[in-house]
């Protein structure tokens, strides 16, 4: 087996920057929930399931806005 080699520092650092401009939110869910979110992200052609629950949150959250605004 090759030996893994030690990141660079300057990947490190490039990492750090990077990973600066997010914030992270995380979600527990049942096993099974777990399968039929990831099964359902593919179906869609989501490139990932991060992507899927991303789009999913912003779409949810301009119908809630539209809904919103339309009670006005």
């Amino acid at each position: 087996m090759a030996e893994k080699k030690p990141t660079p520092e300057y990947q490190k650092q490039a990492l750090k920057k990077y990973l600066s401009k997010f914030k992270e939110i995380r979600i527990r869910t049942l096993p099974e929930e777990h399968d039929a979110i990831v099964a359902h992200a593919q179906a869609m052609g989501d490139k990932s399931t991060v992507a899927f629950i991303s789009r999913a949150i912003h779409e949810t959250m301009e119908r809630d806005l539209a809904k919103k605004e339309s009670e006005s």
